[in-house]
């Protein structure tokens, strides 16, 4: 099989898998006990810690463990309406961990949601936000991806964070899709989500990332760990494994990432000769490793399941969309239903070969003469 959906998530490296395994032998204790076993396991989560705040030039104390990325969305999205009701600006290019939590603000009579315009090259209109930002009183909180997770396309973070910070709003970030393949600094941003195993790491933690000062409420019930924000006992076995791939990344996981591009515009080009029609989803400045291609005449999930019996894995929207009959919201907002329900994800990782590439060609332009 040849994967062509890191997107949806990456595989873990082997030197996570081998610190993960030590922290599984010596560090397995609870994080939270006092004792000497629960010590170990408490430096593996605060070497995560450390190491997630250096990403973002942060302080130890402004990093909540959590996870994963979906969990550290819902926490800066709820923390922000927890004083009260306000105004939301957002998108539908956001994750469903963003959109369906400002749905559910919506419903539950927390916050006044504003759907901000898309463009169709897949960039946030800077413009209608000042917009809404101009027309709409107490805005509490406006959200911006780092990175689309199904077009690549960079969104412009400092350019809507200092819209929202001139009007005393405060600004969210999902910068799952960006850590390791674009630089993440200088962020401007009041809060920040990532999770690990979107940069090679192990799933099932991840971090917010807040500026000081800015007030994270919980979201659930239970014991003070996370200094009471987040409770629930933090695996040391998977902030070992997330620490090391964020020495992965420091190391040299940009570097490898922008040396994809040119094997992904090579491929971009060479499948987009394969069908008369066939364009590419999002012509704003993307990240190095993806690709959304519209085919007119073939169904996306439809393509999806041929390429994957001939032995390409690639996705037709976010996974966390995955089983739903509706075509996705990203691209439907940025270029309509009909072009959503024809078009396939390609996102690859470092380790793709000239070989795989050429197979990868072949195997489309098979599926696509049978379809």
């Amino acid at each position: 099989m040849i994967y062509l959906d890191w997107n949806a998530t990456t595989k873990p490296l082997p030197e996570v898998a081998e610190a993960m395994a030590r922290a599984a032998a010596e560090a397995w204790a609870n994080p939270a006990s006092v004792h000497t076993m629960g010590r170990k396991a408490g430096a593996c989560v605060e070497r995560a810690r450390a190491f997630v705040a250096q990403l973002f030039a942060a302080d130890l104390r402004d990093v909540v463990i959590t996870s994963g990325g979906t969990e550290a969305n819902n926490l800066a999205l709820r923390s922000a309406f927890a004083q009260g009701k306000g105004n939301l600006l957002t998108s539908r290019l956001e994750h469903p961990s963003v959109t369906r939590v400002a749905e559910a603000l919506e419903r539950e009579g927390k916050a006044i949601v504003r759907w901000l315009n898309v463009r169709e090259d897949g960039l946030l209109d800077v413009d209608d936000v000042a917009l809404a930002l101009q027309e709409t009183s107490d805005v509490r909180l406006v959200t911006v991806q780092a990175v689309n997770h199904e077009t690549g396309v960079i969104q412009p973070v400092e350019a809507v964070s200092a819209l929202a910070h001139q009007k005393g709003a405060l600004v969210h970030v999902d910068a799952v899709q960006a850590v390791s393949k674009v630089d993440l600094l200088p962020c401007s941003a009041d809060t920040i989500a990532i999770a690990a195993h979107k940069f090679r790491g192990p799933k099932g933690i991840g971090a917010l990332v807040h500026r000081p000062g800015v007030r994270i409420v919980a979201i659930m019930c239970g014991g003070s760990q996370e200094r009471g924000v987040r409770p629930g006992t933090v695996d040391p076995v998977a902030a070992a494994g997330m620490a090391s791939a964020i020495e992965w990344v420091n190391r040299c996981g940009r570097r490898q990432y922008a040396a994809i591009e040119s094997q992904r515009d090579a491929l971009e080009s060479a499948l987009l000769g394969l069908a008369e029609g066939a364009l590419q989803n999002g012509s704003a400045k993307r990240a190095p490793h993806v690709s959304n291609l519209y085919y007119p005449r073939a169904v996306g999930p439809e393509l999806v399941a041929a390429l994957d019996l001939d032995g390409v894995c690639v996705s037709s929207g976010s996974a966390c969309s995955a089983g739903t009959s509706e075509p996705s919201p990203v691209l439907t907002a940025m270029v309509g239903a009909t072009r959503a329900s024809s078009s396939v994800r390609l996102s690859m990782g470092e380790t793709l070969s000239a070989e795989e590439i050429e197979r990868v060609v072949s195997i489309f332009r098979n599926v696509l003469l049978r379809l």
